[in-house]
Parts: C-alpha cells; sequence; structure tokens
C-alpha cells in the first residue's frame, strides 16, 4: 500500500504543471545518447506519447550526425568538418537526406506510433516547412591577411519558418517529427544544424519550452560543475570567455534566439538518464540547466 501511496503523490505533485502546461507546445530536440540505446529511445517515445494524451503538444526535431557519419565511412565518402560543420558537397547531401529523412526520421516515428502515439514524419522540405539559405564559413587568418571565405557546399540556415503545417498537425493530435533539412529559394536542399532549427521552430510556434537532450548534465562553469540556471546575458558572458565551447554554443545561440521571440524558458537536460523529459517537467527541483531571459 505505502508503494501505491507514493506512485499516487508523484501524481499529485504534477498537477501543477499539467494545469499550466495543458494545450502548450513544446519542442524537443532529440539527440545523443538518447538516439541510439535502446532502453532510452523506448523511454523518449513513452515519455512523448504521454505528454499529448495529457494535453500538450510536443514537436520533435531530430539530429542524426553519428548515423550519417557511419554510412558515409560505409560507402568510402570521407568526412570533414570546419568550424564544426560539415562540408556538405552533392553526394554527402544524398546521404544526409536518406538518413535523416529516409531512416532516421521514420524510425522515430516508427517507434512513437508502435506505442499509442499517432506522429507524421517531415523534412523541412514538406509543405515548405523551412525555408533555407546558404552558409559560408569565414576562417580568420593571421593579422595582415584577410579572412578566407570557405564554401561548405550545402549547408544551411534558417531564413523562415512555416509554421501552419505544425499548427495544423498538434490541433489534429498529430506529433510532428522533423528532420533538419531545409529548401532553399532555387528548390536546392540544405542540411541545418539541429539545434537551431529546434530554435527557430520553438520561436515560431510561440512555444512554452524548448528541451535540448544531450549527452551532458547541462552547462558546466569553468570547475565543471552544473549551472542550473543562467540568463541570456550569462549566456552570451560564458560564449564569450570561452567557458561555454563546442557543441554546446549552437544550443545555447539558439536558445537565447528563441526566448527572445517569445520562448517562456529553454532547458539542455542529460538524455542518458531515464524519462529525463518527465522529471524535467513535471517535478520540482528539475534537472540540467534553464535559460531564462532575466
Amino acid at each position: 500500500m505505502e508503494e501505491l501511496i507514493k506512485r499516487a503523490e508523484v501524481l499529485i505533485e504534477s498537477l501543477p504543471y499539467l494545469r499550466a502546461f495543458y494545450q502548450k507546445t513544446f519542442v524537443i530536440k532529440y539527440g545523443g545518447h538518447a538516439m541510439v540505446d535502446e532502453v532510452l529511445k523506448k523511454n523518449f517515445v513513452l515519455d512523448i506519447v504521454l505528454l499529448k494524451y495529457v494535453g500538450l503538444n510536443p514537436v520533435v526535431v531530430h539530429g542524426g550526425g553519428p548515423q550519417i557519419g557511419r554510412v558515409l565511412e560505409k560507402m568510402n565518402i570521407p568526412s570533414k568538418f570546419i568550424g564544426g560543420m560539415r562540408v556538405t558537397d552533392d553526394v554527402t547531401m544524398d546521404v544526409v537526406q536518406m538518413v535523416l529523412v529516409g531512416k532516421v526520421n521514420k524510425e522515430i516515428v516508427n517507434l512513437i506510433n508502435q506505442v499509442g502515439g499517432k506522429a507524421i514524419g517531415l523534412s523541412g522540405k514538406d509543405g515548405c516547412l523551412i525555408e533555407a539559405k546558404k552558409i559560408t564559413f569565414r576562417e580568420e587568418e593571421l593579422a595582415d591577411k584577410p579572412p578566407e571565405i570557405i564554401d561548405l557546399g550545402h549547408v544551411g540556415q534558417v531564413a523562415k519558418i512555416n509554421k501552419e503545417i505544425l499548427e495544423l498537425l498538434n490541433h489534429e493530435q498529430f506529433i510532428p517529427v522533423i528532420a533538419p533539412v531545409g529548401m532553399g529559394q532555387g528548390g536546392e536542399t540544405f542540411n541545418i544544424n539541429a539545434d537551431l532549427v529546434a530554435g527557430e521552430i520553438a520561436g515560431a510556434l510561440k512555444a512554452k519550452k524548448l528541451i535540448f537532450l544531450t549527452d551532458v548534465t547541462g552547462v558546466l562553469d569553468r570547475h565543471h560543475n552544473l549551472i542550473s540556471s543562467i540568463t541570456i546575458k550569462d549566456g552570451e558572458r560564458l560564449i564569450r570567455n570561452k567557458i561555454i565551447t563546442g557543441g554546446m554554443i549552437p544550443k545555447i545561440e539558439a536558445a537565447i534566439k528563441a526566448i527572445k521571440a517569445g520562448v517562456e524558458k529553454a532547458h539542455i537536460i542529460d538524455g542518458r538518464i531515464p524519462h529525463a523529459i518527465l522529471l524535467e517537467l513535471f517535478t520540482t527541483r528539475g534537472i540540467g540547466t534553464e535559460i531564462v531571459s532575466e
């Protein structure tokens, strides 16, 4: 009986959050170990379906860099990165689409549907969801030389999110699952950083929260201790001072832009923890790092 009472208490603890979050939109960037480990994958899709059934509107944006790398290796196509971005020529772009849209996206959709959800897979090209434009990388040279402009191929950034299709799917009780591939004005296909896509979609939808699943506990200070909460100014300062580095930079930048666009909060949480999303949303303490306006 004691165990049953504890379960009831957990449900009661979540009541204020369920009330506050009812019919609100949550954009979740799905990546890292949670996309690889079979148990964590099952936990993730159960969490997403639960959110939908209790009246929230989850929107999933997924990555797939390691999966792309493995397929390129099997095809003997070399991978090249500049400034953390994959150089994407025509052949590589074909593989990116094949893996992200044809494989990873459909696997996530299938898993959600298997546990009772109604998921629909999209790329940014479907319904012109993500309008994109080409980006180039500026590599700084020595003081007496100008910066070198490097062409990264089919690497893009979001120019515009056409949110109508997502609003329609949410209204009809579907769960959108989005691959970060966008379309240029001339019909070109672009590979876009999934963190940045998640941030742009969250901003366009004025989501209640933007959540990043990662392979770290959150944002860490110089001594590798977790920082539980930071403001926009804190995030900009931590990047400037090189305390936030590497793959955490696009997450923080995406979070800052989303909050400026109207998202209430962003969260960076450890996706290696079972049911990390539920722990963040429905418990008093939460986990990871939250990013707030001020």
